[in-house]
């Protein structure tokens, strides 16, 4: 069904500027992310996804060939900005989202990225989709846990796809919502392991960051997750 002109959302594209200047040499990247300002949507770049960006953008040099899944995509910048540095990546969202998909897709088209999947996925559930996935390098996702309901639901879908690549990483940043927000027991029920990525060792920690205010004041924090091995205490 089509939508209706009152049901056509809007959209507003934002620039993003990934820079760095090394021994006398610059580099820099734009990426266009469309945003959907209708309220029912809320698809709009969040603080820890402009900080994921950033590490990307980091570890540029180590994108190239690698197959990327960024979870609860949304407007996609993390993933998006990975295709960029030369990533094969995989975009997915709640397969009840449409619209999110649709953002997604958006994202992608704002960027001439042609080679891009969509695909819908919905945590903790062990779908056709999630089996079909090729070999993975890496899984992204920022903010997903917003929703204390939804978190062991994510960390059983992210431990799954650690045990079907047991090399690959879990790149996740937050925003500190609340001093109860913990994810340590479910990690340990999972056998997933943590270690915490200081900001300031890839300049995630200014207040404004790719020619952006954001994230501003907000506190963000980054993990790298992956699977405990047998040998881990």
């Amino acid at each position: 069904m089509s939508r209706t002109r009152d049901e056509i959302p809007t959209v507003a594209l934002r620039m993003f500027t990934f820079e760095e200047t090394k021994n006398g040499k610059s580099e820099a990247l734009s990426v266009a992310i469309p945003e959907v300002l209708d309220a029912q949507y809320g698809m709009y770049v969040w603080p820890s996804g402009v900080v994921l960006a950033q590490y990307i953008w980091s570890r540029r040099a180590d994108m190239k060939d690698k197959t990327v899944l960024e979870l609860g995509a949304g407007v996609s910048l993390p993933g998006v900005l990975a295709s960029r540095c030369g990533a094969k990546v995989i975009l997915s969202d709640d397969a009840d989202s449409p619209a999110c998909l649709e953002n997604c897709r958006r994202s992608c088209e704002a960027n001439g990225l042609c080679d891009v999947v969509t695909l819908p996925l919905t945590w903790g559930e062990i779908s056709p989709r999630l089996l079909q996935l090729p070999r993975l390098h890496l899984i992204l996702a920022s903010d997903v846990f917003y929703e204390p309901r939804d978190f062991e639901d994510i960390l059983v879908t992210v431990a799954f796809l650690l045990r079907k690549n047991p090399n690959a990483q879990f790149w996740l940043t937050y925003q500190e919502r609340s001093a109860d927000w913990s994810i340590e027991a479910l990690l340990h029920k999972w056998k997933l392991a943590c270690v915490d990525v200081d900001l300031a060792t890839f300049n995630g920690n200014k207040s404004e960051l790719a020619g952006s205010s954001l994230p501003g004041s907000h506190a963000i924090q980054m993990m790298i997750i992956t699977r405990k091995m047998d040998t881990d205490v």
